[in-house]
């Protein structure tokens, strides 16, 4: 075993901050992975990963919308000090803001297993589109990549139930 060490969730912030980077991942070991993720602006996709997850807010806010097994969408709000359970299979959207930090637990994927990241109409409420992943590696920003996927390809973001097309984000200046 190697040494264990503290981490100071201070300075993984600071160094997010200023990488530019969306997240740092603390470890990936054998059957646990953790890592501190940044806000990010317009998030949309709910998000279902085959483990539970344990997400701690360690700055900011975040409203946590998430599908219920009907399909309703709700929000938990999670406050700066406090910790949510989210059971595998959930979909669910973490939104806060640039400045906000969220420290994630959760079981490392098996070879088998896969996330998904599915976008619904803000419209009419159909799902858009779903985006499957292996995520062997959080290093690799799977989030990021999905995103990509998706706002890239109009037929993507088109709804085949009512039309309307969900807008691409602001560019960056």
């Amino acid at each position: 075993m190697d040494e264990m060490k503290a981490v100071d969730l201070g300075q993984v912030m600071h160094s997010i901050r200023a990488s530019g980077r969306p997240n740092t991942v603390l470890w990936q070991a054998p059957d646990s992975v953790a890592f501190v993720a940044r806000g990010r602006e317009f998030r949309s996709e709910f998000h279902s990963d085959p483990s539970d997850e344990v997400m701690y807010m360690i700055k900011g806010d975040m409203n946590l919308h998430y599908r219920t097994p009907d399909g309703d969408e709700k929000i938990a709000v999670v406050r700066e000090g406090e910790i949510v359970y989210c059971p595998a299979g959930t979909p669910h959207s973490p939104r806060f803001s640039p400045d906000s930090f969220v420290l994630v637990l959760e079981r490392k994927r098996r070879p088998d297993e896969r996330d998904r990241f599915t976008w619904y109409c803000a419209k009419c409420g159909a799902q858009l589109h779903e985006s499957v992943k292996q995520v062997a590696d959080y290093r690799e920003d799977p989030v990021s990549r999905a995103y990509e996927e998706f706002y890239g390809s109009e037929a993507h973001r088109t709804c085949s139930r009512c039309g309307h097309v969900t807008p691409r984000p602001p560019a960056k200046p």
